[in-house]
């Protein structure tokens, strides 16, 4: 069998990461890379070659184009990448607002045999996958309502560039960045959410994007979903409650690379409000390995090897979660007024 061939676009910690993926999958071959730390072209002991430029990088015969870019770039590279007859794996977000994936979108149209997918990686993690099945099985019912809250003690943590602080270059802050895999999250579990209410501030930090967002929102059957995306919780959390007609999913804690968000767990609560006063039976179960990384890249590759469409995490999913984003911006009036946040729902794909 012929391998894929596979350039990076941006190597820095998700590059390198990505590009492990990428040795450990047998269809795919790397081939080189690009980033802007490199001052000239080279080749890595391995044989795999580095540029200092993703047109650089373009000009390599390549099947599969990654993109690990920051938000201002990573829209025009995707772009460049179909251009070029690629398929293409995007990390999120898509860009810095909803006109940025838009544009993309546009252009994916002219290339209807390519694939192109976008890295919500918690979507893979085996605790979200679990939920969703218990979920779509219907046993548990319907979803009532969901509460999240994902965050972090700063904007930038672990010694990373600060070009998350930049709204010219991010677009947005804590909720851009990291809370849009909660915002994706309670999409894939409970569909689209057509009503928002909000506040955004950034009244700790003082950037010009923000360090809290706070939305409650309703879908169009009822589901109501309250989120705190924040850059001052100070324990870095991930938790998410489902509660639905015969008990509740609890999602916490979320294996990444930080190991800062503690351990994993899904548990499984059967209510029975007759008997259980309240204090019903819990099913937790913990996992120990993140396997997230590999299966996101292996279900890329299955989708172009086998000519399927992307299941999860594709341009519309992009689409829905950035409006969703933006819908939580906007839903502020301070928040809009001060950055000039459009109606997400005027900018047509």
């Amino acid at each position: 069998m012929t391998k894929l061939r596979v350039g990076i676009a941006g190597y820095g910690v998700v590059g390198k990461r990505r590009r492990a993926c990428v040795d450990r999958i047998p269809q795919l071959e790397m081939v080189a890379v690009c980033d802007r730390m490199f001052d000239s072209p080279g080749r890595f002991p391995d044989g795999v070659r580095y540029y200092s430029d993703y047109k650089s990088l373009l000009n390599e015969k390549l099947d599969i184009l990654i993109v690990c870019l920051t938000n201002e770039i990573a829209p025009e590279v995707t772009i460049a990448g179909l251009d070029h007859g690629l398929h293409v794996f995007c990390e999120k977000p898509p860009g810095r607002n909803v006109e940025d994936i838009a544009l993309v979108i546009r252009t994916e149209a002219q290339h209807p045999s390519l694939k192109l997918m976008y890295g919500f990686n918690h979507r893979y993690h085996e605790s979200v996958q679990d939920a969703l099945g218990l979920i779509r099985s219907d046993k548990m019912g319907r979803i009532i309502n969901m509460r999240g809250v994902y965050g972090k003690s700063k904007l930038v943590t672990f010694n990373q560039p600060d070009w998350r602080t930049k709204r010219e270059i991010a677009g947005g802050g804590v909720l851009l960045d990291q809370g849009i895999h909660m915002v994706d999250l309670m999409r894939l579990f409970a569909g689209e959410f057509t009503e928002v209410h909000s506040f955004v501030s950034n009244n700790h930090w003082g950037y010009d994007v923000e360090d809290n967002a706070y939305a409650l929102m309703r879908t169009a059957e009822g589901v109501v979903g309250m989120l705190n995306s924040s850059a001052t919780q100070w324990r870095h959390r991930f938790h998410l409650d489902i509660n639905l007609e015969k008990g509740s999913i609890i999602l916490g804690g979320i294996l990444s690379g930080s190991k800062s968000y503690g351990a994993e767990t899904l548990a499984v609560v059967t209510a029975d409000p007759d008997t259980d006063n309240g204090d019903p039976k819990e099913q937790i179960t913990r996992y120990n390995r993140d396997p997230s990384w590999d299966e996101e890249i292996a279900s890329f590759v299955d989708s172009i090897v086998g000519d399927k469409p992307i299941m999860s995490g594709s341009s519309h999913d992009a689409l829905q979660t950035m409006k969703l984003v933006y819908k939580i911006y906007h839903a502020d009036p301070a928040w809009r007024a001060a950055y000039q946040i459009p109606n997400p729902e005027e900018c047509n794909a």
